[in-house]
């Protein structure tokens, strides 16, 4: 094993070695196809804009119910 770089001694030494070792576990990775990365990006965006709308309508309601909350008290 090699020693490390101090940071503060050798800051040029430390972050080259940084970026390569990065690169070294980078290619390690399995990356997803593109047709799963399009389904899962489709189910994202989906989702999203289920959540999106359930909370407006919640909102909605909320705001019609203390609306008629006020008018009530009033």
């Amino acid at each position: 094993m090699q020693p490390t770089a101090s940071k503060k001694e050798q800051p040029l030494k430390w972050i080259l070695r940084y970026f390569r070792e990065a690169r070294e576990e980078l290619k390690k990775v399995t990356w997803p196809s593109k047709e799963t990365t399009i389904q899962y990006s489709i189910l994202v965006v989906s989702i999203s804009l289920l959540l999106a709308i359930f909370i407006g309508v919640l909102d909605w309601n909320l705001n019609f119910g203390l609306e008629a909350l006020i008018e009530f008290i009033n």
